[in-house]
C-alpha cells in the first residue's frame, strides 16, 4: 500500500522539479542539457517529498513551497555532479547510468553543477512572486501577508546557509581532508550531521517554517532531523557493502577504494545496522509526539533508513 502511494507522490513531486527547469537557451544549451540530463536521471525525490509531507503536516497547504522543493532537489543534484568528478569520488555511474562528467567533459560538469546551485535560489525566490500583493485594506490580510513573507525569509535563510560551509560543504571539506586518516567518532559524526544530514535538516526545516511553525516544535523536528541524516548516511554504508550495482545504480564499495572510513569501517556491521534503527526509531518516536497525520511522513522515514538502494 505504502510503496503503491509513494510511487504517486515521487510523480507528482517529479512534475513539480521539471517545472521549474530552465527551457529557454541561446549559447549556454549545452549547460543547460547538462542540467537537464543529471536532473531527469530519476532518484527517489526524497528531500522534495520530506519538505512537502512536513509542510502538510504542520497543516500547509499552499503553493509556496513548490519552488523550494524544486530548489533543495537542484542543490542536491548539483553536489551530486560535483561529488563524482575525477578530483573527488571519480564515479562513472549514478543512478544507472552515466554521470555528467562522462557525458559531457568535466569542465561542462562543474558548469552544470554550479548552474544548478545558481538557479536553486532563483527557483526558490520565485516563490515571493506568489504571494498575493495589493492595496490591501484588511488589518488581518495585511499581517497575513507581512507573516508569510516572513516564513519565506527564514525558510531562504535556511537553503542558503546549510548547503555551505557551515553545512554540506564544511561536511564535504572535512570528508576530503581526512580521507585516509583514522577518524574518530566525533569526526565522523562531523562529516555524517554536514555532508548528509544538513539537506535533510534543510527539507525538514522548510517544511515546517513555512508552515508557520514558531514554537519548540521546530526543535523537536531538528532533532529528527538529526536522526534521519545520521541513519541515512550510516544506511548509505551499509549499502555499500552489502548491496549490488544493479541494485544501487552506482559502483559499490566506493568507499573503500577510496579509502574513506565509515561508521562501518569503525563498528562493523552488525553494530551499523543496530544503530540505524536506533535512531529511526527515536526520530519516529519524537514525530509521533507532535500532534499532526504524521502516517505518511513516518512510513517515508522507515522507507527511506531502511532502503536498499
Amino acid at each position: 500500500m505504502f510503496d503503491e502511494e509513494l510511487k504517486v507522490q515521487v510523480e507528482a513531486v517529479e512534475k513539480i522539479i521539471m517545472e521549474y527547469m530552465p527551457k529557454e537557451y541561446s549559447f549556454q544549451k549545452t549547460v543547460i542539457d547538462a542540467m537537464n540530463y543529471t536532473m531527469s536521471a530519476g532518484g527517489k525525490r526524497i528531500r522534495p517529498l520530506l519538505m512537502e509531507k512536513t509542510y502538510e503536516f504542520f497543516g500547509g497547504n499552499c503553493d509556496y513551497i513548490k519552488p523550494f522543493m524544486a530548489a533543495i532537489e537542484m542543490i542536491h543534484t548539483y553536489s551530486l555532479i560535483h561529488d563524482d568528478l575525477p578530483a573527488l569520488d571519480n564515479d562513472e555511474y549514478r543512478r544507472g547510468r552515466k554521470t555528467a562528467h562522462v557525458v559531457y567533459g568535466e569542465a561542462m560538469a562543474i558548469l552544470a553543477g554550479d548552474s544548478l546551485l545558481n538557479y536553486a535560489f532563483e527557483t526558490a525566490a520565485k516563490a515571493f512572486d506568489m504571494i498575493e500583493s495589493s492595496n490591501k485594506q484588511d488589518l488581518g490580510e495585511v499581517l497575513q501577508e507581512l507573516n508569510t513573507r516572513k516564513q519565506m525569509e527564514m525558510a531562504l535563510s535556511v537553503l542558503t546557509r546549510n548547503p555551505g560551509i557551515y553545512g554540506m560543504i564544511g561536511g564535504q571539506v572535512a570528508d576530503v581532508e581526512l580521507t585516509g586518516t583514522k577518524l574518530s567518532g566525533e569526526q565522523l559524526e562531523y562529516i555524517y550531521v554536514n555532508k548528509t544530514g544538513a539537506l535533510i535538516e534543510a527539507c525538514l526545516m522548510i517544511g515546517t517554517l513555512l508552515a508557520g511553525v514558531s514554537d519548540g516544535r521546530i526543535e523537536k523536528m531538528k532533532k529528527v532531523a538529526y536522526n534521519v541524516g545520521m541513519a541515512f548516511q550510516i544506511q548509505d554504508d551499509i549499502l555499500d557493502e552489502t548491496s549490488t550495482f544493479e541494485e544501487l545504480g552506482k559502483p559499490i564499495h566506493s568507499d573503500e577504494r577510496n579509502e574513506k572510513i565509515t561508521y562501518v569501517t569503525l563498528h562493523g556491521l552488525t553494530d551499523a545496522k543496530k544503530k540505524v534503527e536506533e535512531l529511526s526509531e527515536e526520530a519516529i518516536s519524537i514525530l509521533s509526539s507532535l500532534e499532526g497525520d504524521g502516517e505518511f511522513l513516518i512510513s517515508l522515514i522507515r522507507y527511506l533508513i531502511h532502503r536498499n538502494n
